[in-house]
């Protein structure tokens, strides 16, 4: 893969495939304006959990580990397989999740 080029894709889309390695796919019904803003948490958390294993901190590091998980999950990339949900359980897993998420950032 070349920087600036999408992930090879397994054939029935529900992996990439990155250095040999396959991952969950984000989930291809989610509005690209949403993930987005999902993959900003999901980076903005992963910061803080290196942040609180460089001071030690291991409470702040669990919290910000359970934020990786809930944008993960929301991303469809964790939690039941999202091509097994039904769409309104995909959108709800999301929504649910984004309005958490935003919840914690300004809180």
């Amino acid at each position: 893969m070349e920087a600036g080029q999408p992930p090879e894709k397994t054939p029935d889309g529900h992996f990439v495939v990155i250095k040999g390695r396959r991952w969950r796919a984000t989930d291809p019904s989610i509005p690209e304006k949403v993930a987005s803003r999902l993959r900003r948490h999901l980076m903005s958390a992963r910061r803080e959990v290196r942040s609180a294993m460089s001071a030690g901190d291991k409470p702040a590091e669990r919290a910000a580990r359970a934020r990786v998980n809930r944008a993960k999950i929301a991303l469809g990339e964790r939690g039941t397989p999202w091509w097994e949900q039904p769409e309104l359980e995909r959108r709800r897993r999301w929504e649910r999740a984004l309005a958490a998420l935003d919840a914690e950032a300004q809180g």
